[in-house]
């Protein structure tokens, strides 16, 4: 038998029951549904990551008061708190004088959110930061409008400020904020750029911050102490170079912090590859424990579809003996019912595919940017093929090893 005669039998079996197809088909199609959201929940989440580093440069990395190890356990905090000191200028240009691998190193400020004014408008919980000027060349900021302040702006501390397009919608929604004023705390700051639109990352706004030049925003906000202490942004000279300039900083900063060769290191480098390191710690388990939800749904399916299989053989019977009578071999029996229940399979799999497309769609709109790569949709699609042969494979042989005679008897 031909495969494409093969094939179409397959069809009409299908069509003939189309209601019993169908709830035979939902197994799969949740399965496959669920299987195809997470899978694009994990790679958007992968890829925002691999943005991030990529965003930030891949031969760049950060120094900090803490490192990784340091957040283990409340005793690694606590121990890590007492012996750590924070960074402070002094820190970088010592790094700076010395070091003979990196490139650029620039510090940065963080941790105030305060409301946001402009006339009558507000927004509140505004994400305030402070940066350098070679912040912007360090991060390869894009720059929608305006400029990012100079060296002599933040060597002043002058109030300017560089912000997210959600700020600049809010307040100027005609668009021409460059050169307004917004006020922080009661004290006016002059707009001079606005960053290109980022959306949002798990439900959260990605243009909904204030940046101004760190000597500017240690004025503002108490100094630059405790949760607004400085960390450096710092970028080798080239990547082959990345790792060596990595430990020459470590070597700095323990020279410069007077450590002893066997005392631990007193403050942070976070690497990409660090980062990297932990998303896949993180979500090796987890990836496991979520993607083995969705498989008990495609083995539930494939339950399903052995049992309709079962019923499909059993009412067949006559049908079989027939055929065999004319000549029908085993095989022709086996392959008739198996491309039955792997086409079934792989239509459910192919809708529970484009279900999970239009989910995606609407995640990355309103919540999380997902992405399904071309070939998780070919594996799905051969996944649900392959449950539907396996879910088959018991049906198909019973009805190839029926004896014609007694088949032709059937009722």
């Amino acid at each position: 038998m031909r495969f494409a005669e093969t094939l179409k039998l397959a069809f009409d079996a299908i069509w003939a029951h189309k209601l019993r197809s169908f709830l035979t088909l939902l197994g799969m199609i949740i399965g496959v549904t669920a299987f195809m959201v997470v899978l694009s929940l994990l790679q958007g989440f992968n890829s925002y990551v691999d943005e991030k580093i990529a965003g930030i440069g891949s031969n760049s990395f950060t120094v900090r008061r803490f490192g990784f190890d340091d957040f283990k356990d409340t005793d690694t905090i606590a121990a890590a708190q007492r012996r750590n000191p924070e960074l402070t200028f002094a820190d970088r240009d010592f790094i700076r004088d010395h070091a003979q691998l990196i490139d650029k190193i620039g510090a940065k400020s963080g941790g105030v959110n305060r409301e946001v004014r402009h006339g009558n408008d507000s927004i509140t919980s505004v994400q305030i930061v402070g940066s350098e000027p070679i912040i912007a060349e360090i991060e390869k900021r894009d720059i929608e409008e305006g400029r990012f302040f100079s060296p002599t702006e933040n060597d002043n501390a002058v109030r300017v400020v560089y912000i997210g397009k959600d700020v600049a919608n809010k307040f100027y929604p005609r668009g021409d904020a460059i050169g307004q004023e917004i006020t922080i705390s009661g004290i006016p700051y002059r707009i001079i750029g606005i960053q290109t639109p980022k959306g949002t990352v798990f439900g959260q706004p990605q243009d909904n911050f204030v940046e101004m030049p760190i000597k500017t925003f240690g004025e503002a906000f108490g100094g630059l102490m405790n949760s607004r202490a400085p960390y450096f942004v710092v970028t080798a000279k080239n990547e082959k170079v990345f790792n060596d300039a990595v430990e020459e900083v470590r070597g700095l900063m323990r020279i410069k912090r007077r450590l002893a060769s066997g005392e631990k290191d007193n403050f942070g480098i976070l690497t990409p590859d660090a980062i990297t390191g932990i998303r896949d710690r993180i979500l090796g388990p987890t990836f496991i424990v979520i993607i083995a939800v969705p498989l008990i749904a495609l083995i539930v399916g494939a339950i399903v579809i052995m049992n309709i299989m079962f019923v499909s053989v059993t009412e067949r019977t006559r049908e079989i003996g027939i055929r065999k009578s004319l000549g029908a071999r085993q095989v022709d029996i086996l392959r008739q019912f198996l491309m039955e229940s792997a086409t079934l399979s792989a239509i459910g799999g192919t809708i529970g595919l484009i279900i999970a497309e239009l989910l995606g769609f609407v995640i990355t709109k309103f919540v999380f940017q997902t992405r399904i790569p071309w070939w998780s949709a070919v594996f799905a699609i051969g996944v649900s093929a392959g449950v539907g042969i396996v879910a088959g494979l018991f049906p198909a042989w019973k009805a190839a090893r029926l004896d014609p005679i007694e088949a032709l008897r059937a009722d």
